[in-house]
């Protein structure tokens, strides 16, 4: 859009009265910016001017002015001002982005240098959009048994009444009852709902059935043996970007952020030959890289690494570092892979020093990441991005190395889950550990208050995982799951640490 404006206008007039609400916006001083009107989304002011003079391929002008301060001072400084009193910035918008505000871009050059995610994977689409989550998203395998049996027996004011569903769902529950009768493609699978809350679905791939949106083309590559990685391309407002995941099952679109903006891409790792859903491939050589060749020749030549569509045997990659046991990444000497690929991409989008120096870039598409420096380099990044891969989904034992207790006896129902401080034996008053409350008396011992306040995207998981359990018992294997994210954050947090201490590029 804003390239067609500056092919249209001679001269675009860009009056930014600030005062978003959502990014916490202030003035330059640091005293308090407010908005002209009363909403939360910031205001501006833009004037475009056609005159006709300017030539064909030419862009137009670019003047901006930023106006700080309270209601009344913009209102006063609005009425008693015209467009010729304004000391206006002349900005120089540079492709690709040609962004229409005075922030400082200095790292574009070199941030360009890198390959782009949605470059490097052929395929990817949204999250599955199932617009019916009460009804299709289920907390238990059994569950899903159930309801397959409901929606082939029973009719849809049957269903509406059993489920408790409103009555605007009439037609969703229909399409479901069609869907499920005519299906030959019936899986209960595994999906990936929010970070570290994985449900269960009865998924058959049709669109506008009992899901709207189930993204086949996609998902049926991830119902196998499967990585991907989840981004979210845009990210709006004043917060970091930590917006990166990575799966091995199918996804819902608000895995990352329930976001307008967000739907959830996801990159699978390898693609299958078509086949039925419900059968498996027993051989991973019939699967393929999901990877654009010319990309990764460019890193193979930069490495003198020969790449390879799946490894099976020890030594690992390069002679001086050698990735961590158990990394699936296995091959001939000099050879790396495509999962080596996907921990290397990893490793690098939780660098904090990374994520610091483009974060302007990171909001607004998805991540262009840098060529591996040197083979060394590359290698030390694979070996970290494997462990939080593995950590996230928490395959890697380190998970079940609990640091936290749950100590007190009671009904287990999760009513009000809240972080309370309880310091250590010698750490200051406020302490960095706590207890997380999910009723009045029982309580997960010493958690990391860096763990409690953690984002993945724009969910904080050790918060969210209980308040999606609001007035639900938690089962025994709950409580261990819910200790184990709390293993896998902090082990995050730590080997993110660990990561800046690498020169990326």
């Amino acid at each position: 859009m804003r390239k067609h404006l500056l092919e249209s206008f001679d001269t675009s007039y860009i009056l930014d009265l600030h005062g978003n609400a959502r990014k916490k916006e202030v003035c330059p001083d640091g005293s308090a910016d407010q908005n002209v009107f009363d909403i939360m989304q910031g205001v501006s002011i833009n004037i475009f001017v056609k005159t006709g003079t300017k030539k064909k391929n030419e862009l137009g002008k670019v003047l901006q002015f930023d106006l700080y301060g309270k209601r009344e001072t913009k209102y006063d400084f609005l009425i008693e001002n015209n467009l010729k009193d304004l000391n206006w910035n002349k900005l120089s918008p540079n492709f690709p982005n040609l962004f229409f505000n005075n922030k400082t871009y200095d790292e574009t050059g070199k941030y360009e240098l890198g390959f782009s995610i949605d470059k490097l994977f052929l395929l990817s689409n949204s999250g599955i959009a199932t617009e019916f989550d009460d009804f299709v998203i289920r907390h238990s395998k059994q569950e899903c048994i159930k309801q397959i049996e409901d929606l082939k027996s029973k009719n849809e004011e049957v269903i509406i009444r059993e489920y408790v569903l409103p009555i605007k769902s009439l037609q969703k529950v229909k399409n479901a009852i069609i869907d499920l009768k005519g299906s030959k493609n019936i899986t209960i699978s595994p999906i990936s709902y929010r970070p570290f809350d994985n449900r269960f679905c009865i998924y058959t791939g049709k669109t506008n059935g009992l899901m709207a949106r189930p993204r086949k083309d996609v998902m049926n590559h991830m119902i196998k043996a499967n990585y991907g990685l989840c981004f979210s391309r845009l990210v709006v407002g004043d917060i970091e970007w930590r917006d990166v995941f990575v799966l091995n099952k199918i996804v819902e679109k608000g895995i990352m952020a329930m976001r307008v903006s967000n739907n959830a891409p996801l990159f699978p790792l390898y693609i299958y030959p078509e086949t039925n859903i419900q059968q498996t491939i027993v051989t991973t050589a019939e699967r393929t890289p999901n990877l654009n060749l010319a990309i990764v020749n460019e890193m193979a030549e930069k490495l003198g690494l020969r790449f390879t569509n799946e490894k099976a045997t020890p030594p690992y990659g390069h002679s001086s570092t050698t990735p961590p046991s158990g990394h699936p990444s296995k091959g001939e000497f000099g050879e790396f892979a495509p999962i080596d690929i996907l921990d290397y991409i990893y490793a690098v989008l939780h660098s904090p020093t990374y994520r610091e120096k483009y974060k302007e870039f990171l909001k607004i598409d998805f991540p262009r990441v840098p060529y591996p420096k040197d083979v060394d380099t590359f290698w030390q990044l694979v070996k970290l991005g494997g462990e939080i891969r593995q950590i996230h989904l928490l395959e890697s034992d380190v998970v079940e190395q609990y640091i936290t207790q749950y100590p007190e006896d009671g009904d287990n129902v999760v009513r009000k889950p809240r972080f309370s401080y309880s310091p250590l034996e010698g750490c200051p008053q406020g302490g960095v550990v706590g207890n997380v409350y999910i009723n009045d008396s029982q309580y997960f011992a010493n958690v990391p208050e860096v763990v409690w306040n953690f984002y993945i995207g724009g969910y904080q998981p050790a918060q969210k995982w209980l308040k999606d359990r609001k007035e639900r018992t938690l089962e025994f294997d709950d409580i261990l799951h819910y200790q184990k994210i709390i293993v896998a954050l902090t082990e995050t947090d730590r080997i993110m640490k660990e990561i800046d201490g690498i020169e990326i590029e």
